[in-house]
């Protein structure tokens, strides 16, 4: 536990963002499970609706820093490559 006054208060900003940063990214991951489960289950109109809040989520991650911008570009392409496919 640190003794100086501007260190405690850098430890307990550094739990408030990390918390932030972890339930933005279980939103990130929950949406891309919710696009998959729709794929699944052929969903065509969940799976858009679900796609668009996912890419939504991962930009605001990758613009905030939390995802790289190639992993977010992957991830955004590989699923919507599956839905465009579902789609045929």
């Amino acid at each position: 536990m640190p003794n100086i006054k501007s260190s405690k208060k850098s430890v307990k900003q550094d739990i408030k963002t990390t918390e932030a940063n972890n339930s933005f990214l279980t939103k990130v991951k929950n949406s891309m499970k919710k696009v998959e489960k729709a794929i699944i289950q052929n969903d065509k109109e969940v799976a858009q609706t679900e796609l668009k809040t996912f890419i939504c989520n991962i930009d605001k991650a990758c613009s905030k820093g939390l995802i790289n911008k190639n992993t977010c570009n992957r991830q955004k392409a590989r699923l919507n490559k599956k839905v465009k496919e579902m789609a045929n």
